[in-house]
């Protein structure tokens, strides 16, 4: 199991745990935790015991966005990872989810600040569960700066456009209700217990049929860029497969029998 000094990976049974682990820094985004989280990305694509995601943060925030004197490699800690950056320059993309879409599914338990590069990488999440006390916001036009982590781009295809132009043109922070009440997340809770929520309903989507599962994914983001017929079309190249494998016979043998399946993906 990978990691690094800022980014911990954990298995909750069938749930990969990835934790952005820099406190101090509001879990700003340094080299070291982009190397693990792309790592970690890799890791749960790879193995098929993984069924789910959840990322989330340590010391009571989610992702304070980037530091810029980390990225630059200053410190023992970002100098150890910079060949990897080196060798992969679109490393840290792949990481915040702009140019990785993981196949199994991925749960966001946030914390605290979320905002910046963070609320940036929540948007390659497919599901999404806030304490209430959360902080929401891309800060990046008051600062004269440029939201380029995909926000421009997937955030009016998520949330109603109003509230996407909105968020990205006053760059003031949302609550967590406001960020409900907008579509960003879909789940408020106590804080402190975000990941308790997010790990019991990955623990929901693990109980189900990985291949079913992954499949299902695939097609939402498959169709999002499709004319609705091609999506229509595009649905039923992935979904009749699904229809014969050994997943599906053990879901209908399990129904038909009143209990619960034995998924092995086949």
């Amino acid at each position: 199991m990978g990691g690094t000094e800022h980014l911990t990976v954990r298995r909750e049974g069938a749930t990969l745990v990835l934790t952005l682990n820099r406190p101090e820094a509001r879990n700003a985004l340094s080299i070291a935790m982009l190397v693990g989280l792309y790592d970690g990305w890799l890791e749960a694509d790879a193995d098929d015991s993984v069924r789910s995601v959840v990322l989330t943060g340590a010391g009571g925030s989610f992702c304070a966005g980037m530091d810029l004197k980390a990225l630059a490699g200053r410190g023992m800690a970002g100098e150890r990872h910079r060949d990897r950056l080196k060798a992969d320059p679109d490393l840290h993309w792949k990481a915040m989810l702009r140019h990785h879409r993981p196949r199994k599914p991925v749960l966001a338990a946030v914390e605290g600040y979320c905002v910046a590069g963070g609320t940036e990488m929540l948007q390659g999440t497919d599901i999404r569960v806030a304490g209430e006390s959360a902080t929401f916001g891309l800060f990046e036009v008051k600062r004269g700066l440029f939201p380029i982590g995909g926000s421009t781009v997937r955030l009016p295809r998520q949330i109603p456009r109003t509230h996407a132009l909105e968020m990205l043109l006053t760059g003031r922070s949302y609550t967590a209700r406001e960020a409900a009440a907008i579509g960003l997340i879909g789940h408020v809770v106590p804080d402190g217990t975000a990941l308790e929520r997010a790990l019991e309903i990955a623990e929901r989507v693990n109980a189900c049929g990985p291949l079913a599962v992954e499949a299902v994914k695939a097609s939402v983001y498959e169709a999002a860029e499709l004319t609705e017929a091609d999506g229509l079309a595009a649905e039923l190249a992935r979904g009749w497969p699904v229809f014969d494998t050994d997943d599906a016979k053990e879901g209908a043998r399990a129904f038909a029998e009143k209990r619960a399946p034995l998924y092995k993906r086949a």
